[in-house]
């Protein structure tokens, strides 16, 4: 897969996961199961979960908890992959 057609695939998948006022702890399994399922997962930040930190901070927590990686932060929303 080609960066450009990685790009395209991020922007088009739809967020199934929120990241909500209970923090990253609170979407581990349910973000884990996900990935077991599909490569690439977008999880939105909503603001009270982000609190005094940043998104990219969020998102790197959340993706080293379920074993994945980190692919991409814009603006409240993260793609994570396995």
């Amino acid at each position: 897969m080609t960066e450009q057609e990685k790009r395209r695939r991020m922007h088009d998948l739809d967020v199934t996961v929120w990241v909500g006022k209970h923090g990253v702890e609170a979407v581990v399994e349910e973000l884990s199961d996900q990935l077991d399922d599909r490569d690439m997962v977008k999880v939105k930040f909503l603001r009270a979960a982000r609190g005094g930190t940043t998104t990219e901070d969020l998102a790197e927590d959340l993706a080293e908890r379920v074993g994945g990686d980190l692919a991409r932060t814009r603006g409240h929303t993260a793609v994570i992959e396995r």
